[in-house]
């Protein structure tokens, strides 16, 4: 039985890698759909509309991993689980930073993969991720920031920013309890999910991002601010602050 009519593609040159991905996510109810390669997978993305890509880095072909992020991110916001053998830090900003939301170093655990899935399929969904009694719209003091959590719509300014899942919940998160300090592990359990807590270089890559998408000079954000070696905070009063 499907999970809620949820579809699944999965990215991997690998025969038997696909056949073990296919068959245990079948088993957990869910489609599956398989692409060999970046192009192939970008093309099945538009056709298909998965509500979730789990992507190998190292893909034959001119288009990797990587790219495949790029494309994809052009024209949806699906989330994207990694999964690759490459354990570097770098590859991992990398991903991440080009659109990835999760990153999941081979080899793992079929109970490690479904909890990522799950996690990744429920922050992408709106319905499971907000509380009813959590008020539908949020707005920083000074009207700049506005996000309409029913709508899924955030606007900086006059402009009405775009973010992937991840990104809005986040945001979410930091404007719910704006003016209150949300340590790293708060913060990832809260928009991840419980089975995160550890990886704090997420947060720096999505709090990046979230800057350069609705801080007037990313640079100096005066909204999502750092507070060293804790967590962040939202500032709903806009004032400058440091890095």
């Amino acid at each position: 039985m499907r999970v809620k009519g949820k579809r699944i593609l999965v990215v991997d040159d690998e025969p038997p890698i696909q056949r073990i991905l296919k068959r245990n996510l079948t088993f957990g109810g869910y489609e599956v759909l398989v692409a060999e390669n970046g192009l192939q997978a970008v093309e099945m993305v538009k056709l298909h509309q998965p509500d979730l890509v789990l992507l190998d880095i190292c893909l034959p072909g001119d288009m990797d991993g990587v790219d495949v992020c790029v494309h994809v991110r052009e024209f949806t916001q699906t989330p994207i689980i990694v999964l690759s053998a490459v354990s570097e830090e770098k590859q991992k900003i990398k991903a991440l930073d080009c659109g990835a939301d999760d990153y999941l170093t081979k080899p793992f655990s079929n109970d490690e993969l479904q909890a990522r899935v799950r996690a990744c399929l429920r922050r992408s969904s709106a319905t499971e991720m907000s509380n009813e009694r959590d008020p539908e719209v949020l707005t920083s003091d000074d009207g700049y920031l506005h996000m309409d959590v029913v709508r899924r719509q955030v606007r900086a300014g006059s402009q009405e920013v775009r973010l992937t899942p991840t990104e809005f919940e986040l945001l979410r998160q930091l404007m719910l309890y704006a003016g209150k300090v949300m340590t790293h592990r708060s913060l990832l359990r809260a928009v991840w999910g419980p089975e995160y807590g550890e990886e704090a270089d997420y947060l720096r890559v999505y709090v990046r991002q979230l800057r350069l998408k609705v801080e007037v000079e990313p640079s100096r954000p005066q909204y999502i601010v750092t507070e060293p070696g804790i967590g962040y905070v939202f500032r709903s009063q806009g004032e400058a602050q440091n890095s």
